[in-house]
C-alpha cells in the first residue's frame, strides 16, 4: 500500500511547457529612453504591466490582433496611445512601441527629437546651432516641453501626416476617375469609382476616430490633466509646501537637467496650478485642426462623389425618358399600321361588292384614304402626348 501511495515525480520535460507558453505570449517592444537610445525588448504582457504600471485592459487596447478604436488614455504613470498603427506606451522617461515595420519612421523621428536639446547642442561646435537651423532661444523654448509631450507630439504628427498622405493619394486617384466617369459611363469606370468610394469610406472612418478622440480630450480638462506625467511625479515625489506651488518639471535628474534653474523657477511660478492644461491644449488643438482639415478634404471628396452620382442618375433618367419616348412612337406607329393592314386585308379579300360593279374598281381609293387616316391618327396621338407632357418638345 505504501508503494501504491508513493508520489511519482513529475516529468522534467513537463516543466518546459509553461516556459514555452510564456515565450509564445512574449511580444517585441521597441523602447526609447529620454536620450533617444533604442532597445528591443522581448517580454510578455505581465512584464510590461509591471514596468509601466498599467492594467491588462489597457494593454489589450494595444494588441495588434484586436480591433480597438483610437484612444489616448492617461494613467498614473503612463499614457496609453492607440492611433492606427502607432501603439505605444509613454512614460515620463521612456517610450514603448510595438515592434512593427510601420513604426520605423516614428522610431527614427523619436530618436531625433527625444534627446534633450542641450545634449544635442553640446555635440555641436561652439554650441551655437544644432541641426535644423534653430538658434539658442528656440532651443531653450523647446527645453520647456516635458518628455511625454514631445513623445506625444511625434506620435500625433506621424498619424496626422500618415492620414493626410493617404487622403492625398485617394484624391489624386478619385478626381480623375470621377471626371472620366462623367464623360463616359462604362462598367469599368463604375467599378473603379465603386472601389475608390469604399476606400474613402474606410479612410473617413479612421480619420473620424482620431478626430473624435482629440476632440474628447480637448473637451475635458481632467483627461488632459491626466496626461501630465511629469507633474504627477513631481507632486508624488516632493513634499507639499506652504505655498502649494510645486514645479511639475522637477521629476527626475534626467528631466530636471534639461531646464536651467532660472527657467525652471519662472515656469514653476506660472505653471504651478495643477489644473493648468494650456500647454497640452495648444498641442492637441494644433493637431486637431490638422486632422480636421484632413476630414474636411474627405468630406469635400464625398460631396464630389455624391454630385457625380446625381449627375449620372440624371443622365440615366434622361436616357430612360428617351427610350420611353421611342417606345411611345413605335407603339403609336404600330397601332396605325395595324389599322391600315386590317382595312387593306378586309377590302383585299376576294369578296364581291355591289358598289364595285356599279362604280368601278375602288380598292385603290380605299387604300389611299385608309393610309391618310392612319397617318392623321398617328399625328394626333403624338400631338396629344406632347400636349400632356409625355414627350419633350
Amino acid at each position: 500500500m505504501a508503494r501504491d501511495m508513493e508520489v511519482v515525480p513529475a516529468d522534467p520535460g513537463a516543466a518546459l511547457v509553461p516556459k514555452k507558453k510564456s515565450q509564445m505570449l512574449a511580444r517585441s517592444w521597441i523602447m526609447l529612453d529620454c536620450k533617444g537610445e533604442r532597445t528591443v525588448l522581448d517580454v510578455d504582457k505581465y512584464a510590461i504591466m509591471h514596468r509601466v504600471h498599467i492594467h491588462a485592459r489597457d494593454l489589450r487596447i494595444l494588441d495588434p490582433l484586436l480591433s480597438y478604436p483610437s484612444a489616448i488614455l492617461g494613467r498614473d504613470r503612463a499614457i496609453v496611445l492607440n492611433l492606427e498603427h502607432i501603439k505605444a506606451i509613454i512614460t515620463a522617461e521612456e517610450v514603448l512601441l510595438r515592434d512593427d515595420e510601420n513604426v520605423v519612421p516614428v522610431v527614427e523621428e523619436l530618436q531625433r527629437r527625444l534627446p534633450p536639446v542641450n545634449a544635442i547642442r553640446q555635440g555641436q561646435p561652439n554650441g551655437k546651432e544644432y541641426p535644423g537651423g534653430q538658434n539658442d532661444v528656440e532651443a531653450s523654448e523647446e527645453d520647456e516641453s516635458p518628455f511625454e509631450f514631445r513623445a506625444l507630439e511625434v506620435a500625433l504628427e506621424a498619424i496626422c501626416s500618415f492620414l493626410a498622405a493617404r487622403t492625398t493619394e485617394l484624391e489624386s486617384a478619385a478626381y480623375p476617375a470621377l471626371d472620366e466617369l462623367t464623360s463616359k459611363i462604362s462598367s469599368r469606370n463604375l467599378d473603379r469609382v465603386r472601389k475608390l468610394k469604399s476606400s474613402m469610406t474606410r479612410l473617413t472612418a479612421r480619420v473620424q476616430k482620431v478626430r473624435d478622440e482629440l476632440e474628447q480630450l480637448l473637451d475635458d480638462d481632467d483627461d488632459m490633466a491626466d496626461l501630465y506625467l511629469s507633474r504627477k511625479l513631481a507632486g508624488a515625489s516632493s513634499p507639499v509646501s506652504g505655498s502649494g506651488a510645486a514645479s511639475w518639471f522637477a521629476v527626475s535628474p534626467t528631466i530636471g537637467s534639461k531646464i536651467s534653474r532660472a527657467s525652471r523657477a519662472s515656469v514653476a511660478t506660472v505653471r504651478g496650478d495643477e489644473n493648468d492644461v494650456e500647454e497640452l491644449e495648444m498641442l492637441l488643438e494644433a493637431y486637431f485642426m490638422q486632422i480636421d482639415g484632413t476630414l474636411n478634404k474627405l468630406t469635400t471628396l464625398r460631396e464630389y462623389i455624391d454630385d457625380t452620382e446625381d449627375y449620372i442618375n440624371i443622365q440615366l433618367d434622361n436616357h430612360r425618358n428617351q427610350l420611353i419616348q421611342l417606345e411611345l412612337f413605335l407603339s403609336s406607329g404600330t397601332v396605325c399600321v395595324s389599322i391600315f393592314s386590317l382595312v387593306a386585308a378586309i377590302f383585299g379579300m376576294n369578296i364581291p361588292y355591289t358598289w364595285n360593279d356599279n362604280h368601278g374598281y375602288m380598292f385603290k381609293w380605299v387604300v389611299i384614304v385608309t393610309g391618310i387616316s392612319c397617318t392623321f391618327l398617328f399625328l394626333l396621338i403624338v400631338y396629344h402626348a406632347r400636349h400632356k407632357g409625355l414627350i419633350g418638345s
